[in-house]
């Protein structure tokens, strides 16, 4: 994994008078009419607003008040107004819009009135941990492995094509051709693809994207979400990033590649150990298995989450790491001669639904406190962890992840961790959020319990 030419890897903005002038200029040049002000509530759904093209200037210089009280987790009723404080350096065409009266985007930091970051301000909680890494020398790159389903619709999730792993035939149905225009979209939009490909499950699809600076690529997943579904509606499809839309089949996933570097060297890399990585790599190894139970509740933040996390489907359920098996909790992938650079660890639990900002401000979190106090890296896992006994998994020292969303939550309320990465308020929004979602849904009667129990009881 090379360091992307170009980037500081802390992904600061260009000076503020350089940023502003190319805005405006492309503004110009590309006939821009509307600017879409782009943030994320506390669960990472994306918000936003339009401005035209008269008022960019104003809103780059002091950013536009919203009314922040409709926004999941940002503010409570009497702290309502808020201000969306754009980018600049995240200012893109939207390339399915029309090129005349375009249409661009850009995130934005969201702000007190009084020019404070708001507690909630999803890309100031990321940026805060990507400084704890900076004090400590390191820059914080990752890439993210996307699946997701193309489907007939929202409401009826049926699958429109029949194709399987990695499948170049007509079985994809209209895959690839979705695939590509997603991709172009998504470069056209200056986020660099690696590969796309067809996954495990029918209607089932993978687009990895090239590592950058985590700020950069929580923007860019964000926007790979809103890319995915808009190129799919054009063309009468539903793109779905539900972790789990079938009981039988695959669910999706975020599997995140994860490296730290010095300046231009790799702090996971070293040429005398036989896998190639170096202690500071094996200590960020350990505080992902030690704090992984504790993360969960970020990573994968929805009920349906947990339908993903079960055996048998290569996602998975323990908290331990391998190089070669796809079922472990982490992946050290294969050096390759040469490739220094690549030397990264692939932390396989997250799905794509998450709040990137949150999920990689975790991840980082609990991979640093694993170099700050040194945490010993347990055994590799080789075998069938599946096969395994509780009595063995526990001589190994391999611990569960939780089973579902209750459970993920009551570990959360005690992490000394997440309440530092998070911030106490941002994390305590989270939480409540989610101990609401696990009580409607365990009041809900599923169409299983119907099936199940109407005929008999």
């Amino acid at each position: 994994m090379a360091q992307p030419a170009g980037t500081t890897g802390t992904d600061l903005p260009l000076s503020s008078d350089e940023a502003v002038n190319y805005v405006l200029r492309s503004a110009h040049e590309h006939d821009v009419k509307f600017i879409r002000l782009w943030f994320t509530d506390i669960l990472g759904t994306l918000k936003g607003f339009a401005i035209t093209v008269d008022d960019l200037e104003e809103v780059l210089v002091n950013g536009a008040s919203f009314d922040g009280a409709s926004i999941e987790g940002l503010a409570r009723a009497d702290e309502a107004d808020m201000v969306a404080v754009p980018d600049p350096t995240t200012w893109q065409i939207l390339p399915w819009r029309p090129k005349a009266n375009a249409v661009a985007r850009m995130f934005c930091d969201v702000r007190t009135p009084d020019g404070r970051a708001a507690a909630a301000c999803s890309r100031e909680v990321l940026r805060r941990n990507m400084r704890h890494a900076a004090d400590m020398g390191f820059t914080f790159y990752v890439a993210p492995e996307i699946e997701y389903f193309y489907l007939n619709g929202p409401d009826s999730p049926e699958t429109f094509d029949r194709g399987g792993y990695f499948d170049q035939t007509a079985a994809d149905g209209a895959g690839p051709d979705l695939r590509r225009d997603t991709v172009l979209a998504l470069e056209e939009m200056s986020i660099p693809v690696k590969h796309s490909h067809h996954e495990v499950a029918r209607g089932q699809h993978e687009i990895v994207l090239r590592h950058t600076g985590a700020l950069t690529m929580a923007d860019s997943v964000i926007t790979f979400r809103v890319v995915a579904k808009e190129i799919a509606a054009q063309r009468g499809v539903y793109a779905s990033f539900m972790p789990k839309p079938f009981n039988d089949r695959h669910g999706s996933g975020m599997h995140t590649h994860m490296s730290l570097f010095r300046g231009d060297a790799n702090a996971f890399h070293d040429p005398a150990d036989e896998m190639k990585l170096s202690q500071t790599g094996k200590q960020f190894i350990a505080g992902l298995i030690r704090h992984a139970a504790e993360i969960t509740a970020i990573t994968n933040p929805w009920v349906n989450s947990y339908k993903r996390l079960v055996p048998g489907f290569e996602a998975p359920v323990l908290a331990s790491w391998t190089s070669r098996s796809w079922g472990d909790l982490i992946r050290v992938p294969a050096y390759r001669t040469g490739r220094e650079a690549g030397v990264r660890v692939e932390y396989r639990s997250p799905d794509a639904s998450c709040n990137p900002y949150l999920a990689f401000s975790v991840m980082l979190a609990a991979g640093l406190e694993g170099i700050e106090q040194g945490y010993p890296l347990p055994e590799r896992i080789e075998g069938n962890l599946e096969a395994m006994s509780e009595e063995e998994l526990a001589k190994r020292g391999v611990s569960r992840l939780p089973s579902t969303l209750d459970e993920a939550v009551r570990v959360a309320e005690k992490s000394a961790l997440l309440k530092r990465a998070l911030g106490p308020a941002v994390l305590e929004s989270y939480l409540n959020n989610k101990r609401i979602e696990w009580r409607d849904y365990s009041r809900a009667v599923t169409d299983y319990e119907i099936a199940r129990y109407l005929p008999q009881l």
